[in-house]
C-alpha cells in the first residue's frame, strides 16, 4: 500500500488518518474490493493519499495513484457544470423549455397512471425546462415504474457492460432522442425525482446548443482549464494500462470480472456519449473538479462558474413532497429512506441534516454506480475522494465503504 499523509498541516491528524490506511485495507484483505485510491484536501492542502490493493487482482497490478477509473454517475455533476456554463454565457435560461433544441421532448404526454396502459395518456401541463433536466425532474427516467426496463435498454456503450445491460439498444444521439420522444412520460415535469435519463439529455442538449461533440467542449471549457488531464469520454489507447479491471461480486463470494481494460470499449469514441456515466477519470482529476466547486467556482485562478451559480447548484430543490419518494427505495446509512437526511441539487446531492458525526449540513456528493464516491463539505473546507471499481459498492445493502472512508476523515479532525 502506497499512502502519504501531511495531514495535521490543514487539520487532519496524521497519527489518526492510519485508522483510514487500516480500514481501507481491511476491505482488500476481506476480498471485497481488489482495490482503491483515497484522496484528501482540506483548505487547499493535500491532507492524505492511500493506493491500496490491485488495479488488477489477476494479473497482481498494483493499485497507483494515477490509475484510471470508470467514474459512472460521478459525470453528471461536471455536465452539470457543462449546462450551467451555458446558462451564464446566455445561451439558455434555466427555465427555459427547451423544446427548440429538443423538439423529441415537445408537446408531451403523460401516463394517467405509472403502472397503467401505456396508452392510458393526458397532455403534460408544461414543457420540460433546463431546471427539469437539472433536478432529474423533467417526468421520465429511472424508477419504479412499467418503462423501467425500456429505459435501462437505453443505456450507450461501454457503460452498458459493466452494468450488466448486455443486450442495451446502441443508438446515435438522434436516434436515442426519437427513441426517447416516443415514449410517454410517467410524471408530470417537475414534480418526481427520477434518476439517469435527465443527464443523457443534457448531453445531447450542450451538443446542440454548443454546435460541438459533447467530449470537445467537457476538453475545452472544464478539463484543459482544470488540468484534469486524464479525464475524457473515450480513452487514448496509450493509457490503457492504467485503467483498473472493474469488478461484480461473485455470486459464489470474491469478485467477477465485468470489464477488463484488454477489452473495454471505452478505448473506442462511443457512438452515443454519455453524459450520465461515461467518464474515465483519476483520483487527482477528480480532487480538481470538487475543490473548483469547494472555491465557489474557482481553483488555482481558474473560474468556471459565479458564486451564486455554484450555490444554485448545490441547494436542495425537492418539495417536501418530493423528499416522501426515495429513489428505487434505497436507504441512507442510518436506515432512513433516502431523501430524508438529504436532497437533490444540479447533479448533486446535499446533505440537509448531519448523520453521526460524518458530513455536515450543505456538504455535496454523488457517487458511481461502480463504487466510486466523493465528498466536498464546505464547512470543513474539505474535498475528499474514493476510487474503486466493483458494482454495487455503494449501496448501504451492499457495502459500508463510503461510511467508513467518511468515518476516518471526520475523526481525524482535530482543527
Amino acid at each position: 500500500m502506497q499512502k502519504t499523509s501531511r495531514g495535521e498541516r490543514s487539520g487532519l491528524s496524521v497519527s489518526r488518518l492510519r485508522r483510514l490506511n487500516t480500514v481501507l485495507q481491511g476491505y482488500v484483505e476481506r476480498d471485497e474490493i481488489a482495490g482503491l485510491v483515497a484522496l484528501i484536501h482540506q483548505h487547499g492542502e493535500e491532507s492524505h493519499v492511500a493506493s491500496v490493493g490491485w488495479q488488477d487482482k489477476e494479473a497482481q497490478i498494483p493499485m497507483r495513484r494515477d490509475t484510471l477509473f470508470r467514474i459512472m454517475s460521478m459525470t453528471k455533476p461536471i455536465t452539470s457544470v457543462a449546462a450551467l456554463m451555458l446558462v451564464e454565457e446566455g445561451k439558455i435560461r434555466l427555465y427555459d423549455p427547451v423544446d427548440a433544441w429538443l423538439p423529441e421532448l415537445a408537446n408531451r404526454m403523460v401516463l394517467r397512471d405509472p403502472y397503467g396502459p401505456l396508452g392510458d395518456v393526458a397532455p403534460a401541463s408544461r414543457s420540460i425546462t433546463l431546471h427539469d433536466l437539472l433536478t432529474s425532474r423533467l417526468g421520465i427516467g429511472w424508477g419504479e415504474h412499467q418503462l423501467q426496463p425500456i429505459l435501462l435498454n437505453l443505456l450507450p456503450a461501454p457503460v452498458a457492460k459493466p452494468l450488466g445491460a448486455e443486450n442495451a439498444e446502441q443508438l446515435d444521439p438522434d436516434a436515442w432522442m426519437t427513441r426517447l420522444g416516443k415514449l410517454p412520460l410517467v410524471y408530470e415535469p417537475g414534480t418526481h425525482f427520477l434518476y439517469h435519463i435527465a443527464h443523457e439529455v443534457l448531453g445531447v442538449l450542450i451538443a446542440r446548443i454548443t454546435g460541438q461533440p459533447l467530449e470537445t467542449f467537457l476538453r475545452e471549457r472544464i478539463f484543459e482549464p482544470l488540468g484534469m488531464v486524464d479525464t475524457s469520454l473515450t480513452m487514448p489507447p496509450e493509457k490503457r494500462s492504467r485503467l483498473a479491471v472493474a469488478y461484480a461480486p461473485a455470486p459464489e463470494g470474491g469478485l467477477l470480472v465485468v470489464d477488463h481494460p484488454q477489452t473495454t470499449g471505452w478505448t473506442q469514441a462511443p457512438l452515443f456519449p454519455s453524459a450520465g456515466g461515461g467518464l474515465i477519470s483519476t483520483a487527482d482529476d477528480y480532487q480538481r473538479f470538487g475543490r473548483m466547486l469547494l472555491g465557489k467556482g474557482e481553483l488555482d485562478g481558474i473560474r468556471l462558474l459565479s458564486r451564486k451559480t455554484v450555490e444554485a447548484m448545490t441547494t436542495d430543490h425537492l418539495t417536501p413532497e418530493q423528499h416522501t419518494h426515495p429513489f428505487f427505495d434505497e436507504t441512507d446509512f442510518d436506515g432512513s429512506r433516502m431523501w430524508t437526511n438529504k436532497g437533490y441539487g444540479y447533479g448533486v446531492s446535499v446533505r440537509t441534516r448531519q448523520i453521526g458525526f460524518g458530513p455536515g449540513v450543505g456538504s455535496f456528493f454523488w457517487p458511481g454506480a461502480l463504487g466510486s464516491t466523493w465528498i466536498a463539505d464546505p464547512q470543513e473546507g474539505l474535498m475528499a475522494t474514493l476510487m474503486l471499481q466493483l458494482r454495487g459498492a455503494q449501496l448501504p445493502q451492499n457495502s459500508k465503504i463510503a461510511l467508513d472512508f467518511w468515518t476516518m476523515i471526520y475523526q481525524a479532525m482535530i482543527d
